[in-house]
């Protein structure tokens, strides 16, 4: 009941802090944004960010086995680095772009999530991302 309550709290902070930053990072271009989204997601897989953003897609999943959460946040990161992905293509670093889109889709991937579904807390920002 704990580990449940805690993955909700945390969930529901990485919710707030992405909706606003993932907005700004792909509507503004801004790069800020961008790296404030990243730091939510390093921080619901429980990793440093710098290390989280670093790494290869295999190692990140890695991580993210080691955490114990993965199987209960791996939606709402895959969804984030994927259109983190998106972002830093619009920014003009289709490399970092292509990066983030790997990581998504092993985390998607290892977990059983599906990196084109949209987590029910995130439809709303994706339907004004979309527009």
């Amino acid at each position: 009941m704990l580990h449940r309550d805690y993955l909700l709290e945390v969930i529901e902070q990485f919710v707030s802090t992405v909706s606003h930053a993932l907005a700004k990072a792909l509507l503004q271009r801004d790069l800020k944004a961008a790296e404030e989204v990243e730091a939510a997601v390093a921080d619901l897989v429980q990793l440093d960010p710098e290390t989280a953003m670093s790494l290869a897609p295999e190692s990140l999943v890695t991580m993210m086995m080691l955490s114990g959460t993965g199987d209960a946040v791996a939606g709402y990161a895959a969804y984030a680095l994927h259109r983190l992905g998106d972002a830093y293509d619009a920014m003009g670093d289709p490399e970092l772009g292509q990066m983030r889109r790997d990581q998504a889709e092993a985390v998607a991937q290892a977990f059983g999530a599906d990196v084109d579904e949209i987590p029910e807390e995130l439809r709303e920002l994706d339907a004004r991302l979309s527009q």
